[in-house]
Order: C-alpha cells, then structure tokens, then sequence
C-alpha cells in the first residue's frame, strides 16, 4: 500500500505524488518499487489534488483509494488504505510513503520476505533506526487503524509493539529521506 495523500504544505502546497524525479511523478516511482519488490495487488491512498494525480499519473493495474479527510494527516489516510485492504483476503499490508524515493524494490523485498504470518509485525531498518517500508499482518490492521491519528500514522502502535517488531536491515540498499521541504527537492532528479 502506497501513502500518497499529503498535499505538500511545506512545499507550497505542491501534492509530494506529482512531484517529478527522472521525469516522472513520483507516485510512480513508488508503485514501481512496489511492484518489482514482488508486492500485489498494489493499493495508493491519494488525497491532496487527486483528480489531477489520476489525470498525470500512471496508476493503471493499481487500486486507488481516495482519503477525502487527507488534510487531518497521514493516521487518516493510513486508516483509509487499511479499510480498502478490509475483506480483500490480503494477509498482510506493506506500507510505503511516496515522499522517500530513495527506498526502491530492494528495501521492499527484504521487509516483504519478513512476513510469517497474519500477526507478523516487520519494518526496514537504517544503521538500526525503524523506518519504512513497515509490514502489518492483517490481524493487527484494526487495532494499527484505531491508533493512526494525525500525522503520527501508526508511530504510536509501532512504539508500544516495539517487542513484536522483526527489523530489516536496508541501509546498504536504500536511503530513508523525506522529501518535505524546498532544501529536500535536491534528492529529485
């Protein structure tokens, strides 16, 4: 499942899904990585101008679900996605934010391949610090949802679970920044 929702507040409010890097929307780049990471069937969670990011995007072979309470923050939006993926017959979702494209296919397959069961609880690692991509077996996906409020997501839940959490290390494959604000540009190409 692919967060692409934000709006891009401290980008001047250009929505971070259309934000170009190698000539495409970087909602792209992100299904991709998904994709070839070996993950399916592929659901994006849009929000901020979401009629122009179907309009540009190529989102085809992809469920798109549209999170019209975007502006409350990404908890929202994670709680959509989790609604979608409701009585799919999904075992597991693994989450991805389309503001971090230096994680590609690679960090996506290590923390995918760490799933085990319906409670498996998995996240990529960075020189040991959690970051994304994050796997949540289907049997914790009400109670991640309950505690995904604001921009926390499921922060919170993952905190509290800490125990439970099988990391993957991906720091040789994939570089964790967020694109967020104007400085941060300098990472598209």
């Amino acid at each position: 499942m692919l967060l692409a929702a934000g709006g891009g507040r401290r980008l001047g409010g250009r929505p971070k899904a259309l934000l170009e890097h190698r000539g495409r929307p970087l909602v792209e780049h992100a299904l991709r990585a998904l994709r070839i990471g070996g993950c399916g069937p592929v659901h994006v969670v849009l929000g901020a101008a979401a009629e122009t990011v179907q309009a540009r995007a190529d989102l085809s072979s992809c469920m798109v679900t549209v999170n019209p309470q975007w502006p409350d923050g990404m908890g929202s939006s994670l709680r959509a996605g989790l609604g979608a993926l409701a009585g799919t017959g999904a075992d597991a979702a693994l989450v991805l934010l389309v503001d971090q494209p230096g994680i590609g296919a690679q960090a996506v397959a290590r923390v995918r391949s760490a799933y085990r069961s319906r409670l498996s609880l998995a996240a990529a690692s960075y020189d040991g610090e959690r970051g994304h991509p994050v796997l949540f077996g289907a049997d914790r996906w009400a109670d991640v949802a309950a505690g995904a409020v604001g921009d926390q997501g499921a922060r919170t839940y993952l905190r509290t679970h800490r125990d439970a959490i099988t990391l993957v290390e991906c720091s040789d494959v994939a570089e964790a920044y967020d694109i967020d604000t104007a400085e941060d540009l300098t990472h598209l190409e």
